[in-house]
């Protein structure tokens, strides 16, 4: 199966060669012709799976011969949890489309809205958002949404889990009523497919993997260490293994930068990227991580979405994530575009639960690993940890009897 096969044109077909692309993904062999079709689409498939061009390639070709758009209207819009997803898709559309004469942009929070509302003052064919910069730009009328012909609600999972439900609630109700919906979730909860039937007319669902499945192409296991000798165990493996590139998640913005200085003391050179970060220092940090200028990116998982590296090597869990599917995002950054990759997971007595929710999910026992030449001090093999007995609380004084020893 080749791209030319699939019904794109022309100018579509010569972008995706320059962009070094010859054989296209499951998920785009199935959605690519439904979008040209016309066909809503409701698909759930893996981080790393192709879908930024299953439903950006069609989309171009279909506004490809389409009405001009009006100043300050938008013609297509796709709406993303995070500013580096909206980034990485922006960047991807350009790309696709650069032997079209459409204009595509970008919105998100965190930096100036007045550049934004410029740009939108000549119109855009293909508008990638976060939900919230939109209702800020519609609010002072600087985008209109009557010219819209297709919706994309990409990673829907993690916008409903960051709280966008009733700011998605709000920009359906600008939108014309006739148009084409694409959702794209990399899990089908009860939510999902509740916003999928209040959504979506009649829509073909696409599955190219099986529900929670982390890719085959990433290698898991599991280091069990004591919680204080984590950041030792970690630096320990970057300098004995000597990865060069490895992208390290932890849960806590504080946390970040704090393992960030640790390493810097044991001369691992690193740094943080997370919602306290400005755009600015985000993005400098991502491009010197994919250009090697230093050797660990540590990482909150809201953060991390849009983080797209096809030959990104290492995933380490610092800490486990409190949801078990933020697991799957997370090793999901790695294993991509036909490469291979490797999760691994720093686990501690206080994580038993976490991973235990983990290999549940995924229908699998990860591997468990002792690193040679690494002695950890306190370290309790995990399959003694729940049963590790608790220490007696000493009994409170009741204040009758305090009261007779005064």
């Amino acid at each position: 199966m080749t791209f030319s096969s699939l019904g794109l044109s022309e100018p579509i077909l010569r972008a995706i060669e320059e962009s070094k692309y010859s054989t296209p993904s499951p998920i785009q062999i199935k959605a690519i012709p439904a979008v040209l079709a016309g066909q809503d689409l409701m698909v759930s498939a893996e981080t790393g799976s192709g879908k930024t061009a299953g439903f950006s390639l069609p989309l171009l070709q279909r506004l490809s011969g389409g009405s001009r758009v009006k100043s300050n209207h938008i013609r297509a819009l796709v709406l993303v949890p995070t500013r580096e997803l909206a980034l990485q898709i922006g960047k991807s559309v350009a790309s696709y489309g650069k032997h079209l004469s459409l204009k595509s942009g970008v919105v998100y929070g965190g930096v100036k809205i007045n550049p934004q509302m410029m740009k939108l003052r000549g119109g855009i064919d293909v508008l990638v958002a976060t939900p919230g910069r939109l209702l800020d730009l519609s609010s002072k009328n600087a985008v209109k949404f009557s010219q819209v012909e297709i919706l994309v609600l990409d990673e829907a999972d993690r916008m409903l889990d960051m709280g966008f439900i009733d700011d998605i609630g709000k920009i359906l109700v600008l939108l014309p009523k006739k148009r084409q919906n694409l959702l794209f979730s990399a899990t089908l909860s009860a939510y999902i497919r509740k916003l999928a039937d209040e959504l979506l007319n009649k829509p073909l669902q696409i599955e190219v993997s099986p529900p929670n499945a982390p890719a085959e192409s990433v290698k898991q296991w599991v280091y069990e260490v004591d919680k204080d000798m984590k950041r030792a165990l970690l630096s320990h493996l970057v300098r004995s293994k000597n990865w060069e590139q490895g992208l390290v998640f932890n849960r806590t913005k504080k946390g970040a930068d704090r393992l960030v200085k640790q390493l810097q003391r044991d001369d691992i050179s690193a740094a943080a990227i997370h919602g306290d970060k400005s755009q600015g220092q985000r993005t400098r940090a991502l491009d010197d991580f994919k250009a090697n200028k230093f050797r660990v990116l540590v990482a909150t998982d809201l953060a991390a979405r849009g983080i797209d590296i096809s030959e990104l090597p290492h995933v380490i869990n610092f800490e486990l994530p409190k949801v078990p599917e933020d697991y799957i995002h997370r090793i999901g950054r790695t294993g991509r575009a036909g490469f291979e990759g490797e999760g691994i997971s720093l686990v501690c007595a206080d994580e038993v639960k976490l991973l235990a929710a983990i290999e549940n999910l995924i229908r699998q026992t990860l591997a468990r690993e002792v690193e040679r030449g690494f002695i950890p001090t306190h370290k309790v093999p995990l399959t003694r940890l729940q049963d590790r007995p608790k220490k007696p609380k000493k009994p409170k004084k009741s204040k009758k009897s305090t009261v007779q020893n005064n």
